[in-house]
């Protein structure tokens, strides 16, 4: 990378949840305006555990869409369908022309086990939605190890699986240790997966947030980014600054290494996000300047 800005530039996406009220929704419209400036080359939106979230994910899917301009990923999951209810919410979702699928096994809620006609596993879901038609599907990848895989390789042998069940890229989970994210990727290709790794990004935009929600993924919090952030819980600005800089830092480091697509988890809060894509020249008026 030379310069201020990388050569070839590198290329975003954004993830979005949906919102629990009406007033949230609104708000997650100005959101999508303001992301849309970046020039992600898509957007996604997250299913609740269970399924709990498919009538409120279609609708914020439909209105990304619609604001945007740009193509949006439809999260699908094994949880609390059967493989007839899924391939069927597939089928509709390809008829609307929403072609992008982000599938995963999904967290099950606590008691419930996978519906004994349903999908067992995301590669299971993969070949499933293949039948169905001809879908970009990403699926998610974890530099830590999944919480429920018996050993690091169990792990990336199950990923194989997702990609040769036609699965076209994988998504990582945040992980802060930059180093952890290359040492993944050298394993998995020297495992021969050659499809694309995307690392995941998470700007830290409430950090005892994110401690709760590292705790129940298996993402682990690094000493040196508790320090930066102590004593910041009642300095907003000060906050979103250093977590500007973590991320944009993390995102330099893995362009360097040769990594050029990043998938940001922005919690519907785009502050943080647009910033780091402003440091790495994503948006109109810089992409203006540069090409001055």
């Amino acid at each position: 990378m030379t310069g201020p800005y990388p050569d070839p530039p590198a290329r975003v996406s954004f993830e979005l949840f949906p919102p629990k009220t009406e007033a949230g929704e609104a708000t997650l419209a100005q959101t999508v305006d303001q992301l849309s400036g970046a020039d992600p080359d898509y957007f996604s939106v997250t299913y609740g555990a269970g399924g709990g979230t498919r009538e409120s994910t279609a609708r914020v899917v439909d209105m990304v869409g619609a604001r945007s301009g740009r193509p949006v990923a439809h999260h699908l999951t094994c949880v609390g369908a059967s493989r007839n209810e899924v391939d069927t919410l597939a089928r509709g979702l390809h008829a609307k022309g929403i072609t992008r699928i982000v599938a995963l096994r999904g967290d099950l809620p606590e008691g419930q086990t996978l519906a004994a006609d349903g999908y067992g596993d995301a590669a299971e879901l993969v070949a499933g939605l293949r039948r169905v038609a001809d879908f970009d599907i990403s699926v998610g990848a974890y530099p830590e190890v999944h919480p429920e895989a018996a050993n690091a390789q169990a792990d990336l042998d199950h990923l194989k699986r997702k990609l040769d069940a036609g699965a076209a890229r994988a998504i990582t989970q945040y992980t802060f240790d930059t180093d952890v994210i290359l040492r993944f990727v050298d394993r998995a290709r020297d495992a021969g997966i050659t499809a694309p790794i995307v690392p995941g990004i998470m700007p830290v935009t409430n950090f005892a947030g994110i401690k709760r929600f590292s705790a129940m993924c298996g993402a682990s919090i690094p000493d040196w980014l508790a320090r930066m952030f102590e004593g910041l819980d009642d300095a907003p600005e000060t906050r979103a600054m250093v977590a500007t800089s973590v991320a944009t830092e993390q995102c330099r480091l893995l362009l360097d290494a040769g990594l050029s697509e990043f998938h940001f988890y922005t919690l519907n809060r785009p502050e943080v996000s647009l910033a780091v894509c402003r440091a790495l020249g994503l948006t109109p008026e810089i992409a203006a300047e540069t090409a001055a």
